[in-house]
């Protein structure tokens, strides 16, 4: 099965025009999916979302991402930290859902633990050489906010995120994401491979099939990919009106962000940050989806939606803002049917790898090439 999956990966290159795309076990072999797991969500940095999810100290969210369940929790020195959702007593998962808690407790037998990880009380345990609390503190990963946007790393040897992101922060400069707020956060379950949904929001190859009378008029045919030093691809396209509003709702248009100048006033700039959230950067919002697995053919999804808080000032801003809303449900309903038969086709025995179209999927190729790479490189 390696050996198979080795040399089908090789055919993904970096010349578009003739790379595969990934092979669909990549998307529907569940022995693929634990490959992926070690080889993707373990050694990356994994986007979580927005910071302001937990905006003051004890404000907590328990996910679980590719079957690794976590706590994200804001400290009492504002600090964003990550720990596995697992007891250090008989490791049973302490948290569930979201809200806010100025202790993290077990409520199997009530071991107990500070925002900062240490364990402060363990009924019946006695504390001295035989049992020391300070050794049984929460395992804790690395956790990093940049750009408005927070991240997790199980890998201690990982890089720097700022290594990892490279250049990021300088393209994505005009929008001055880290003064944006979020307004909407949706969750949801799709049934298709995570990959697929990230896909889907990054090529324009679907826009007059899928959503011919949406949005597809809105974009015009976009620039190519950027080149980019860090973990992710960008692609940027003029538009007729905003992205962020059906072509029937263009009137009820909000003002573009007051940082804004050029041709970034008339646009829309998409961007997949490796591997699993990708955003849309429009003239005066930007809309965020994050996709983990939950099976080969199931992901969780997060859309959330945020806009500049001088618009949100605005008198009109909740009615305008709900039409935005209208158009983000608008294109997903359209997408989800779309994927559910993509992955039905990929889980058959008879698929094989296709082409890229290179004008229209080149952010899809990008990660195709970087996911095949950290795929080959584990299996060696």
């Amino acid at each position: 099965m390696h050996e198979q999956l080795r040399d089908a990966l090789s055919h993904v290159t970096a010349t578009i025009e003739t790379s595969a795309t990934l092979p669909p076990a990549c998307y529907a072999d569940a022995s693929v999916a634990e490959l992926e797991r070690d080889a993707v969500f373990r050694t990356s940095w994994v986007g979580i979302g927005r910071w302001d999810q937990w905006k003051t100290p004890g404000d907590y969210s328990a996910l679980t991402i590719a079957g690794m369940p976590v706590i994200i929790v804001r400290d009492k020195s504002q600090t964003l930290r990550v720990y596995a959702n697992t007891c250090r007593h008989r490791g049973s998962m302490m948290l569930e859902g979201s809200g806010n808690a100025q202790t993290i407790s077990c409520p199997f037998h009530r071991w107990t633990y500070g925002l900062d990880g240490e364990l402060r009380g363990a009924p019946d345990m006695p504390n001295g050489a035989v049992f020391n609390k300070c050794d049984h503190g929460l395992i804790e990963f690395r956790a990093a906010e940049r750009d408005g946007f927070a991240f997790i790393c199980f890998d201690n040897d990982a890089e720097d995120i700022d290594v990892w992101l490279g250049d990021f922060s300088d393209v994505h400069r005009p929008w001055n994401l880290a003064s944006l707020v979020t307004t909407r956060r949706m969750e949801l379950e799709v049934d298709c491979n995570w990959k697929g949904f990230l896909e889907v929001f990054n090529e324009y190859y679907h826009l007059p099939y899928v959503h011919a009378d949406s949005i597809s008029n809105v974009y015009a045919r976009p620039d190519g990919a950027d080149q980019t030093t860090g973990q992710y691809s960008s692609q940027f396209s003029t538009t007729e009106g905003t992205g962020g509003l059906l072509e029937a709702t263009q009137q009820y248009a909000l003002p573009s962000m007051p940082s804004l100048d050029g041709r970034n006033r008339n646009g829309t700039r998409y961007t997949w940050m490796f591997p699993n959230m990708t955003f849309a950067a429009s003239t005066e919002a930007i809309w965020i989806y994050e996709a983990t697995p939950i099976e080969t053919g199931r992901c969780r999804v997060v859309m959330t939606v945020c806009f500049p808080p001088e618009t949100m000032a605005l008198e009109q801003f909740e009615s305008c803002a709900q039409v935005y809303y209208d158009r983000m449900d608008a294109a997903l309903a359209e997408d989800i049917p779309a994927l559910a038969r993509h992955y039905k086709g990929l889980a058959s025995p008879f698929a094989r790898q296709g082409r890229f179209c290179a004008d229209l999927e080149p952010s899809v190729a990008n990660f195709a090439l970087w996911y095949a790479d950290r795929l080959s490189q584990h299996l060696q």
